[in-house]
């Protein structure tokens, strides 16, 4: 389905010279050049002026823009000001956007010719003010915090037409720290659509819960639902996910999107969503600590065990390494992380040149593999794993052993990318600005990767035909780059775009994302370590209780790995796709 050029969220507007946090700085140079000239010359400014700063700097900061409104900034009497604007109009420097089907009622916003004349300006005013302070020939003046380089992602274009919606846009979120960045700049978004936006935020159970309930309902009552990478080939299966490989116009729109990331929503060569966080685990470590000790990130699982070994002080409140060993889905998703590092999926996937391929499987690739000396290894690891982690390990789950790091308690732990906005956004976290990130450890011989976790924003299959088109139009939109740096300026950690990754104002305040980028290039990113497969939310159910009762001591590996393996079993051959 094509967009109209006009209304579509990435139309070029001809500016990629400047973030719309310089943008609005060199407004504000504009403002104080124009104040100091009329009082120290005695020269009035130019009448447009005023007005087109105004309307820029609204735009910028997702501000609704009013004739009322734009002629009071004017400085001008009323009727001069409302004439000033009627001819700016004529000329196509200012948009109207009705805000009511009879159109009685309207928001002003700059036009894209309007957008592409300032920032001219602005290319070339920078220019000029680098040669006047002496810097190199060339050199453009950064209106910011350093100087200009990479790729600058502007700032999100107007849309010319308020998004087709009634009732307004209607989003189902994971309530996590990256999500919550959206959640905060949701006025902009609700400007730029020209619509209310509804938000509900769930937990990560009540949220898969919650959309295959939705599924069940003769229309969604949802428009967008973000969905876990995991869970995409059991809702394709199940027929809860509209696809949208058909809405899409060119393969260069995807592009930009991390390659595996991209393919992770494809379960079956289909297209069901787009991504809108890309966020590895990692083994993250504290770099003063290691500093202290002369210690190096450790790169194998046994190295993992001497560097905790070493670290371990329980008495001083310092554990070796936290991670997911709560009972059901987080030490089940460890369990088949683990297993991964010793070089064995949890089902038999076919080998690629890359590792291994969970796409395209025949029935013997869906054999699980919890028989195999790798995963004997991986039980051990956790059994000796415990030694060095804390006490409560076996209740935490993501948001507490992201607790534990944050407050200091222990020198490493395996961690989302995601939730990592609680101790590198709060300088009060000992582990603030003293973190290394680094791929999993594993074993000799077997690569090391960054098993793969993220969210993709999804269409429900039941949603209303009336509702189709802006609600994939919005989904362009919550994904594109311009929306991704602005979750990053107010709090996530996370991107699924290299384009993002290139802006200099992105890469050298975050450092987490650039080396998410570098992975991404490198192929280090992997997917297969949670198959995708629709009964993987069993599998994983299934892994958490068997190893957490082996952990607790009720079961020993052998048995408990015995009986993981034949509860597995049974699920792939219910499913019907292994004998």
């Amino acid at each position: 389905m094509k967009q109209n050029a006009r209304t579509a969220p990435e139309a070029s507007l001809g500016y990629k010279e400047m973030s719309g946090h310089e943008l609005s700085r060199f407004l504000d140079f504009v403002a104080r050049i124009g104040t100091e000239t009329e009082t120290c010359l005695g020269i009035g400014p130019l009448r447009e002026m005023p007005v087109m700063v105004q309307l820029l700097r609204s735009h910028i900061e997702g501000r609704l823009e009013t004739p009322s409104s734009l002629i009071a900034s004017s400085g001008l009497p009323r009727g001069t000001a409302h004439r000033m604007i009627e001819d700016m109009v004529e000329r196509g420097l200012i948009h109207r956007r009705p805000r009511t089907r009879s159109g009685k009622t309207y928001s002003l916003h700059p036009s894209p010719d309007l957008i592409r004349q300032w920032l001219d300006y602005a290319r070339r005013m920078k220019s000029l003010v680098g040669t006047a302070f002496g810097l190199p020939q060339g050199t453009e003046y950064f209106f910011g915090a350093s100087y200009l380089s990479g790729s600058i992602i502007p700032p999100l274009p107007v849309m010319r037409e308020k998004l087709d919606l009634k009732g307004g846009l209607r989003l189902l979120l994971h309530a996590d720290p990256a999500f919550l960045a959206m959640q905060k700049v949701k006025q902009q978004f609700e400007m730029h659509f020209g619509t209310t936006i509804e938000v509900r935020a769930l937990s990560i159970d009540r949220l898969r819960r919650e959309i295959l309930e939705n599924a069940r309902r003769p229309h969604s009552t949802v428009d967008i639902v973000t969905c876990d990478l995991a869970w995409m080939a059991e809702l394709a299966d199940k027929g809860a996910l509209h696809p949208l490989s058909d809405l899409v116009e060119s393969e260069t729109d995807l592009a930009d999107f991390h390659p595996e990331a991209l393919n992770s929503a494809r379960p079956g060569g289909v297209l069901y969503g787009l991504p809108v966080q890309t966020t590895p685990e990692l083994l993250i470590y504290r770099t003063d600590i290691f500093a202290e000790r002369g210690l190096a990130p450790p790169r194998t699982p046994r190295e993992v065990l001497a560097t905790a070994r070493a670290l371990h002080d329980p008495v001083s409140g310092l554990n070796g390494i936290c991670w997911n060993g709560a009972r059901g889905t987080p030490v089940g998703t460890t369990f088949m992380m683990l297993m991964a590092d010793f070089g064995q999926p949890i089902l038999n996937l076919p080998h690629t040149a890359a590792g291994f391929s969970d796409q395209d499987l025949q029935p013997h690739h869906r054999r699980p593999m919890l028989d195999t000396p790798e995963a004997r290894e991986a039980a051990d690891f956790l059994i000796e794993l415990l030694a060095v982690s804390p006490d409560n390990v076996l209740q935490m789950s993501w948001y507490e052993r992201a607790q534990c790091y944050f407050h200091g308690r222990a020198a490493m732990a395996y961690s989302y990318t995601q939730i990592m906005p609680m101790f590198e956004n709060d300088p009060t976290s000992p582990a603030h600005g003293r973190t290394g990130y680094a791929l999993h450890p594993s074993a000799e011989g077997v690569e090391s990767i960054a098993p793969l976790g993220g969210w993709h924003l999804c269409l429900p299959a039941n949603l209303r035909e009336n509702r189709l088109a802006a609600s994939w139009q919005a989904a362009r939109t919550l994904t594109s780059p311009a929306a991704t740096k602005l979750y990053i300026e107010n709090g996530s950690l996370v991107s699924s775009r290299f384009s993002v990754c290139n802006d200099p104002a992105v890469a050298h305040s975050r450092p987490i994302i650039p080396v998410v980028d570098r992975f991404a290039r490198a192929g280090k990113l992997k997917a297969w370590p949670r198959p995708a497969v629709p009964e993987l939310n069993d599998l994983v159910r299934i892994l958490g209780e068997e190893v957490h009762t082996m952990l607790l001591r009720n079961k020993m590996p052998a048995a408990a790995l015995r009986d993981a393996q034949a509860r597995c079993e049974k699920v792939m051959r219910l499913g019907g796709r292994w004998r």
